[in-house]
């Protein structure tokens, strides 16, 4: 069994699943027997078109053994509540009897990086005197506050720091932190229940 995430960008490609495998292994959500697949890059403007989402859908629940559909991209200035549900509807309607799901990170993934500074603290070059954002989820640029917490002369590269950073981060944290992330956790875990896996609570205490 396998749930197909589908994403926006090169370094959500391999952060994602990373970052849905530590949530299942490290804190006991358990449903071990579900795996997650190699997400469908989309493009951020796709998704704004209901024949390009939709089309997207069809490609992740015509693979082998899919149970389930996770949408996850970054909401940058658009209303993640308003957003998010036009997408769910076309999504839903399209992967017919296979579950899916929508999450927008508010507002970028880096975001949930920029809630759990300490943990990232000398990875990827990340300053070792770096500190969390007091809000991480309004901060319009996370991507750039983020390399303004790098070393000098380091700059932030998606496709080699997210997955990186991802398998550091300290998840408990940005749980406390983010809403976005909590839905995430949400929504994967309803994923795994669809799926008929023993799915126990999210293990944050």
């Amino acid at each position: 069994m396998k749930i197909k995430p589908i994403v926006e960008g090169f370094g959500d490609v391999l952060a994602v699943p990373e970052l849905l495998r530590r949530i299942q292994f490290e804190y006991g959500l358990g449903g071990h027997e579900v795996q997650i697949a190699r997400p469908i890059k989309w493009n951020r403007s796709h998704f704004n078109s209901e024949a390009q989402v939709r089309t997207a859908v069809r490609l992740a629940v015509a693979e082998t053994d899919c149970v389930g559909v996770l949408i996850v991209f970054d909401s940058d200035d658009d209303c993640p509540k308003t957003y998010a549900s036009r997408i769910a509807k076309w999504s839903i309607e399209e992967a017919r009897t296979i579950p899916c799901e929508i999450v927008m990170a508010d507002r970028e993934f880096e975001a949930w990086f920029l809630a759990a500074m300490e943990s990232l603290r000398g990875r990827n070059g990340i300053s070792p005197d770096a500190v969390s954002e007091d809000n991480p989820e309004r901060i319009r640029g996370a991507k750039e506050r983020l390399e303004s917490k790098m070393i000098w002369n380091v700059s932030y590269s998606e496709t080699s720091d997210q997955v990186a950073l991802t398998s550091r981060l300290n998840l408990r944290t940005v749980h406390d932190r983010c809403r976005s992330f909590r839905k995430l956790v949400k929504a994967f875990r309803q994923l795994l229940i669809s799926a008929g896996a023993q799915v126990n609570e999210w293990a944050a205490n």
